[in-house]
């Protein structure tokens, strides 16, 4: 029969063993197994008494990195990986902490410059504001315009002849032909004296002379020249067109392209259609701009 003590202490079952170091376990574990009997024996009443427990022992304190990831894998490949990426990223870090000094450096450096820099810098100043200027539509155009037509005369001024030349031998019409600039071109007109074409085409020439300076304008009588008598009497007027010493130009009996009664304007047109001498009312737009 439990006595107090059993209720109040908590009846022991059978085989208990107290874990407690002041009773000796071992012993009364060993006679409750001697005994056979299915109760165990009454013990004294010592007060009550804990049992004692050993601590859990705490987890080991990680030391922590900079590393902000997480590792999903956990495999070998999974944290090798991990390490690669964690490596590039402090990679990246080292990259940006660098820029960041260098830009730092060259906002807190002082920069200095010599004399002969600042000379250099002011008249390079001066040369962009010259060239903005120069850059201006309204002065491009102006240039354009003055230095076209400046061309244009320099062309008609050169050479400067303004007559018609008499060619009396052969020797001169090889000086007139040979001896002239290769830029000058020259018109040689095979006539016969007292024949009407050729007296209208010589006096055409003579003012084309005076129009087109810089075009050599010469006449050769045939007789002179040594051209057979069919030439002279189905030939003419002929014009013979020379430059740099090279027949470019070779317009037998005109009478034909320009008809009996042609004038000085016929023989303008016809000169200019063959690219002879250059059409003076053409002239560049710009030039006609005031």
């Amino acid at each position: 029969m439990a006595t107090l003590d059993d209720k109040l202490l908590g009846e022991k079952v059978h085989n208990y063993c107290s874990s407690s170091e002041d009773e000796a376990g071992d012993d009364e574990c060993d006679s409750s197994e001697a005994s056979g009997s299915g109760k165990s024996a009454p013990t004294k009443p010592s007060g009550l008494r804990v049992s004692k427990s050993k601590p859990a022992a705490e987890p080991p304190v990680q030391h922590q990195t900079h590393w902000t990831g997480t590792a999903g894998n956990t495999g070998p490949k999974g944290v090798i990986q991990d390490w690669q990426r964690f490596k590039q990223l402090e990679a990246e870090r080292r990259e940006q902490d660098a820029a960041e000094k260098l830009r730092l450096l060259k906002k807190l450096s002082i920069t200095t410059r010599t004399k002969e820099e600042d000379r250099q810098a002011e008249a390079m100043g001066e040369l962009d504001a010259e060239f903005r200027e120069l850059m201006d539509e309204d002065f491009l155009l102006e240039y354009q315009r003055k230095r076209m037509a400046e061309m244009l005369a320099m062309m008609d001024r050169k050479g400067r002849y303004g007559e018609l030349i008499d060619l009396k031998t052969g020797d001169d019409f090889l000086q007139a032909v040979d001896k002239e600039n290769k830029n000058t071109t020259v018109v040689v007109h095979i006539y016969r004296e007292k024949y009407g074409p050729c007296v209208k085409m010589n006096e055409a020439l003579r003012k084309l002379a005076k129009e087109y300076w810089n075009v050599k304008f010469c006449k050769f009588v045939c007789t002179d020249a040594g051209l057979s008598n069919l030439f002279k009497a189905s030939g003419v007027p002929a014009l013979l067109i020379y430059k740099d010493g090279q027949m470019i130009g070779n317009f037998v009996k005109l009478v034909d392209d320009l008809s009996d009664e042609f004038d000085y304007s016929d023989v303008e047109s016809f000169l200019v259609e063959n690219g002879i001498i250059n059409d003076k009312s053409c002239k560049p737009a710009i030039v006609e701009q005031q």
